[in-house]
């Protein structure tokens, strides 16, 4: 019942994927009216003195909505950038580098959330290998509710005391990255992970989900062209 509750308290979600024509991989991952697009372009050749021996570079730049990105922007660029690297199998690809490109459609809270997730995407689309199924959400303290709210709204993140973004390892439900906003207490720590844990697991069946519907579409098109071919 309480899953059932949580699972209705997720805004809509919405994927897709393969949308630029020009990347290795590109999705656009939506909460609600959240929305977020993630390319990515690699593995690459990387500059010299980004170089590392034994693994990928990681590059991540944060776009906004519109203007040029300031220091929030580099924030949200070092957050993104340290999750993906927990994601990506970066020492398959040594002495290269793999760049994401974030550009933030529309802000109506969880931005976080929704970025790492449109990451998480872009990569699978991109081919990149990396350590299983990871997704995010986002739960806020209210001042007139003693509960965490999951998949905040931006009005909801303003009026909130503390907001908490948690990326988890879908199968194990590990806590792998988070990062807070605003003063919080050990108890609403661990009753934000509580009622985000099956959350993130919906959100890891949608991942999953939407990346099984691609994959159908792409063998039925190869299907298709191997007829044409053989008549």
């Amino acid at each position: 019942q309480k899953s059932a509750k949580i699972e209705m308290n997720l805004r809509s979600l919405a994927a897709e994927q393969s949308l630029l024509s020009r990347t290795d991989g590109s999705a656009r991952f939506s909460h609600g009216l959240t929305s977020v697009l993630a390319a990515v372009y690699g593995p690459v050749e990387v500059k010299q003195s980004k170089e590392k021996l034994n693994r990928a570079t990681i590059d991540v730049v944060f776009k906004p909505k519109s203007g040029t990105p300031g220091s929030a922007e580099k924030l949200f660029e070092k957050i993104l950038r340290e999750t993906c690297e927990t994601m990506i199998l970066s020492s398959l690809h040594p002495r290269s580098a793999i760049n994401i490109i974030v550009q933030l459609e529309h802000d109506d809270g969880s931005m976080l959330a929704c970025s790492v997730n449109a990451c998480y995407l872009a990569l699978l689309d991109a081919g990149i290998p990396m350590n299983g199924l990871l997704s995010a959400v986002a739960c806020a303290f209210l001042p007139e509710k003693d509960d965490c709210v999951l998949d905040p709204t931006l009005e909801q993140e303003q009026n909130g005391l503390c907001v908490l973004t948690m990326v988890f390892d879908s199968k194990s439900s590990h806590l792998v990255a988070s990062h807070g906003i605003g003063p919080m207490s050990q108890p609403q720590f661990f009753a934000c992970i509580s009622t985000a844990i099956p959350a993130a697991k919906s959100v890891a069946d949608f991942l999953r989900q939407s990346a099984e519907r691609k994959l159908c579409k792409e063998q039925a098109v190869r299907k298709n062209v191997v007829k044409v071919m053989e008549t």
